[in-house]
């Protein structure tokens, strides 16, 4: 067996917790600030962006909770402690977000058909303080560690906040000028738009980490026909690449190779291999000598797929083996 571990990130999990909490603080003021403001203007733009705001506080929070968790040393059952705690948070960001942009598009849809009055004066004034706002807020957590996936959805939101602000503060404005009470509901359109576009990410990759689907950036399948590459890999069987969590992915395998090599030195040229091309520094292989005639005789319930190398003529690569 060999393992490496090796998962800094180059910033402090207490330098994270500072940044996210001056950006939640900045948060949920104007937040609560933005409802008072949105009821007395009539605008469900400034509405639907302090929902925006409110999933974005939340996503923040739950940051803050995980990386205090995610922290904690593995024990008893959780052998790899509570490092999933964040992509639960992530995913239940990800549902909010979704299930209020559903509401806010139905709300924006009936406003345009039947557009109320909307204060114009107030919509621009806050939408301008909003785009100040979140402009701070999205400095501080771009300081932070953005390979978290929590992190990077807070992120990704509070700049979508942005955007939606710059809208909110134009709709504002079409509205003092001309009268036309229809751009405030647009806005809140676009808004939705982009609630809808944050969730379906969050939810998308959140579910591939549960999945434990294989990170985007590797393929298993390349990546098992160039381990077959190495000299003295015979064949390899019940390849598996997952992330544990948001940046750390995780790759195990087991290794057949041509009998009278030694085993230790070929497991430690696949493992500098994983870690030097492909930044997998979580490795697990198991590594043994090919039987003669039989390379799979060591493994009689492998499933997926087998790769051996390209060069072998009386053996076909990357072939399927059933599950058992």
């Amino acid at each position: 067996m060999g393992a490496g571990h090796g998962h800094g990130h180059g910033v402090s999990a207490a330098a994270d917790r500072r940044l996210l909490s001056g950006a939640l603080a900045l948060i949920l003021a104007f937040m609560a600030a933005e409802v008072i403001v949105g009821f007395a203007a009539g605008s469900l733009a400034l509405i639907t962006d302090a929902a925006h705001m409110l999933t974005d506080a939340a996503a923040i929070a739950l940051a803050l909770i995980a990386i205090r968790l995610s922290a904690r040393p593995p024990a008893g059952g959780f052998t790899y402690g509570l490092k999933r705690v964040e992509i639960l948070s992530a995913q239940a960001n990800g549902i909010t977000l979704l299930l209020l942009a559903v509401f806010f598009l139905y709300e924006s849809v009936n406003r345009i058909i039947h557009p109320p009055d909307v204060e114009g004066a107030l919509v621009l004034i806050t939408g301008v303080v909003g785009i100040v706002v979140n402009l701070i807020a999205t400095w501080l957590i771009s300081k932070a560690n953005r390979t978290s996936l929590n992190v990077e959805g807070a992120f990704q939101h509070i700049l979508n906040d942005l955007f939606a602000f710059v809208a909110t503060a134009i709709a504002g404005l079409v509205v003092l000028l001309t009268g036309f009470a229809r751009a405030d509901s647009i806005a809140a359109l676009v808004v939705a738009v982009l609630m809808l576009k944050a969730g379906v990410g969050l939810v998308r990759d959140s579910g591939r980490i549960f999945l434990e689907a294989a990170p985007l950036r590797i393929d298993p399948q390349a990546l098992g026909a160039e381990l077959c590459a190495v000299p003295g890999v015979v064949e390899i069987h019940d390849l598996h690449v997952w992330e544990i969590t948001s940046g750390e992915p995780a790759a195990s395998a087991h290794i057949m190779v041509q009998e009278g090599l030694d085993c230790h030195q070929i497991r430690s040229e696949l493992e500098a291999l994983l870690a030097e091309r492909h930044h997998l520094t979580h490795s697990t292989l198991q590594v043994d000598h090919a039987s003669a005639g039989d390379e799979t005789a060591h493994c009689s319930d492998a499933h997926g797929t087998y790769h051996r190398p390209v060069t072998t003529a009386e053996s076909e690569p990357d072939q399927a083996i059933p599950s058992h």
